[in-house]
């Protein structure tokens, strides 16, 4: 041993100079921790706020933190949620680990924050209550019900809350469904969503009743005064129906009866109770015919004609509060950016607070202390996904208050920008461009066409990159990434919106070509080596752009995209959404129509190499549509094409690994095809390239010690 150390000290005195020259030499080579480029590992651990709710003194902060899992080192599933709090200047760590927190509020009183949560043991997502100031959490009540959201009455003492639990379980029913008679009546077997209420007792002792109320229950909030509750009510609990045709409906609480009908024209967004309870606010569509809810609407809570606040607006409106009796706050999208402003409940005196910026702003969470207007909001920007935000209105800008990926300051990112141009017919439209990194001037490069769905949906300069979007991962491989808002698109009022009404795959389709032309003159793209990918109703894109434009794409990834316009809505669970919104005729009033607009018509065109992604258990779109395109493609044998299944996935990856998984396969499709030798499609499996350790020991449930650090 002592000869060990005489060597080492000898080898230190000898050598210290020759070290020091060749680490010079080494960290010259290296790379800057800064000039790290973006993969698909980077997304891969991604964290995001999620929610946040400013404390009812305006000077605290509750949010939720999605944290993804492990890949290799956790079973795949959906991301943990967090529960963290800020106060006093610090960031509190109250429940962490393998746990999926939901719905956060704040107590009347500030003094604790309930959230819902099924713990190891319970039968059903409870409520359960965490004081802010130390403590472990405890159920609010506990019952059978499980619980889907839910409001605290203005005192405290009660809780309403939606759930489509019995408390009393069939047992008759459970025995033969025990024995194999478990038939499932498609569409019949849908349970209402009940408005349920309870006393919240110290001990947990009260006792849920349930209100009679027709038809299924959503959007749920209690009046100032706490007599009343406003509800959204549905004929049915089907999907459809919660799109379509929800109802606000005023509710006696102590009755329990309707006491106003709110005849909101359409679909519905965020509700909003005024502080003196005269008057409610809501989200709403302009018609029956309007694509999103965008629209502010104020009436009086007894009932009246209701008044539109921003007639012939320009954006669309994402969400809303009350700053006193009299104004109304709420977040714009206008096309591509947001701002947050105000205007009177008569629709005067309209202006902007916080003029489009580099955040994008989603949701508002607004303290109740009348004199001071703190609000807390979501951001994300082109180099951050979501943040929680914390601003008092009128003093200053908001200020960040989270930083949930620290490294990101250490990544290289391309240039993000928005980008006008004219279709074919004149219309002007928008899209944003993420450039190649280290891009070159007078160099074409391949690009990833990213389409969005909906199409009463669009895109922001904002956060672009994820699972489904090649993003700043494509550009740093050398794409130029473009994502079009084509007509059709939200956020430049119902008029765009409806513009691809009764047209699908019509002019809608025409504008990403066009916006690829537009790409191609201003010396960025290469014509011959441009991608489409989109989910949904991107997913139809990709697959129109496959077929019916095959000449104009030399590669397609479709997520679960329709290719049957007739099949799919005899399949969808929306389709009365599909008639109202989208197509504004059955099927069995023009065939032909449905027929030429479905891309397996124009099949015999294809002639470009298509990636097929799907989940099996999607109910949006059926995922024969992915196995219709499928096999007529392979069975006419003159194009690669492939089709992924993820198992338990439904309109969209929600596990850790099938997300990944799908990156990586869009991003090698594209490469391959684009700059790579294309012919044979690459291998079916991929190299994951995860080096699988042994997991690290987190914590279950809720932390080793619930109560708060400091």
């Amino acid at each position: 041993m002592s000869s060990r150390v005489g060597l080492n000290r000898s080898w230190r005195v000898c050598f210290r100079p020759a070290l020091a020259a060749a680490l010079a030499l080494l960290f010259i080579s290296l790379p800057l921790a800064a000039e790290e480029t973006w993969t698909p590992k980077h997304l891969a651990k991604l964290r995001s706020v999620v929610s946040a709710k400013v404390s009812p003194d305006g000077k605290s902060v509750a949010y939720l933190l999605a944290i993804p899992r492990e890949l290799m080192k956790e079973d795949s599933g959906s991301s943990w949620v967090e529960l963290h709090v800020l106060k006093e200047g610090r960031q509190i760590p109250f429940i962490t680990g393998k746990v999926s927190i939901s719905s956060i509020r704040w107590t009347p009183d500030g003094q604790s924050i309930s959230f819902l949560n099924k713990k190891d043991g319970d039968k059903a997502r409870s409520l359960y209550l965490i004081p802010v100031n130390g403590g472990e959490s405890r159920k609010a009540f506990d019952s059978k019900l499980s619980v889907s959201s839910y409001v605290w009455s203005p005192d405290g003492k009660r809780v309403a809350f939606l759930s489509s639990s019995e408390l009393k379980e069939d047992k008759e029913k459970k025995k033969f469904k025990d024995k194999g008679f478990a038939p499932i009546i498609y569409e019949e077997e849908w349970k209402p969503s009940r408005v349920w209420l309870v006393d919240v007792n110290a001990d947990g002792s009260g006792e849920p009743k349930a209100l009679e109320l027709p038809g299924s229950a959503s959007s749920l909030s209690w009046s100032p005064d706490g007599s009343r509750l406003l509800v959204a009510l549905a004929p049915t609990s089907l999907v459809d129906d919660y799109y379509m045709n929800r109802r606000l409906r005023v509710i006696s609480v102590e009755g329990g009866k309707v006491e106003t009908e709110i005849a909101n024209p359409g679909k519905l967004g965020d509700t909003a109770w005024s502080p003196d309870g005269k008057h409610i606010a809501f989200i709403t569509a302009e018609d029956p015919n309007d694509p999103s809810a965008g629209r502010i609407w104020v009436v009086p809570a007894k009932g009246g004609k209701p008044v539109d606040v921003l007639p012939n607006f320009l954006g669309e409106v994402s969400a809303l509060g009350w700053l006193d009796n009299s104004r109304i706050i709420y977040v714009g999208d206008v096309s591509t950016v947001t701002e947050i402003s105000e205007v009177g409940r008569d629709g005067k005196n309209r202006k902007t607070l916080l003029k489009p910026g580099k955040e994008i702003w989603k949701g508002l969470s607004i303290a109740s202390t009348p004199a001071d207007h703190s609000i807390v909001t979501i951001g994300n920007s082109a180099t951050h996904p979501g943040e929680a935000f914390h601003w008092t209105v009128g003093k200053g800008k908001p200020e960040r208050k989270t930083d949930s990926n620290p490294w990101l300051k250490d990544m290289r990112f391309a240039k993000q920008e928005i980008v006008r141009h004219k279709a074919r017919d004149g219309l002007e439209l928008e899209g944003i461009l993420i450039r190649p990194l280290d891009e070159k001037k007078g160099q074409r490069y391949p690009l990833i066409l990213t389409v969005h769905g909906g199409p009463e949906a669009h895109m922001q300069n904002g956060w672009l990159s994820r699972y489904s979007y090649a993003g700043q991962v494509g550009a740093a491989r050398g794409f130029a990434v473009f994502y079009p808002n084509y007509r059709g698109s939200t956020g430049r009022g119902v008029k765009f919106s409806k513009l691809s009404q009764a047209d699908a795959a019509g002019k809608e389709f025409d504008d990403f070509v066009d916006a690829v032309d537009h790409l191609i003159e201003i010396g960025l793209v290469d014509k011959a080596k441009v991608g489409i990918t989109g989910g949904s109703y991107g997913g139809y894109a990709s697959a129109w752009g496959a077929t019916y434009y095959s000449h104009r794409f030399a590669a397609s990834v479709m997520f679960v995209g329709i290719s049957d316009n007739i099949s799919k809505v005899g399949t969808t669970d929306i389709p009365y959404e599909m008639f109202m919104v989208h197509h504004l005729k059955w099927l069995w009033d023009d065939w032909k129509y449905f027929l030429e607009r479905s891309p397996i018509y124009h099949i015999k065109k294809g002639k470009t190499p298509t990636l097929i992604l799907h989940g099996k258990d999607d109910p949006r779109v059926h995922p024969g549509q992915s196995m219709e395109l499928f096999r007529h493609l392979k069975t006419l044998g003159k194009v690669p094409v492939r089709l992924v299944f993820y198992p338990g996935e439904g309109h969209g990856n929600r596990k850790s690994a099938a997300r990944y998984d799908y990156n990586l396969r869009l991003l090698r499709w594209m490469e391959h095809y684009l700059k790579g030798p294309g012919g044979k499609a690459p291998d079916k499996d991929l190299d994951y390239d995860i080096e699988e350790e042994e997991p690290k020991e987190r914590v279950s449930g809720e932390s080793k010690s619930e109560e708060p650090v400091g």
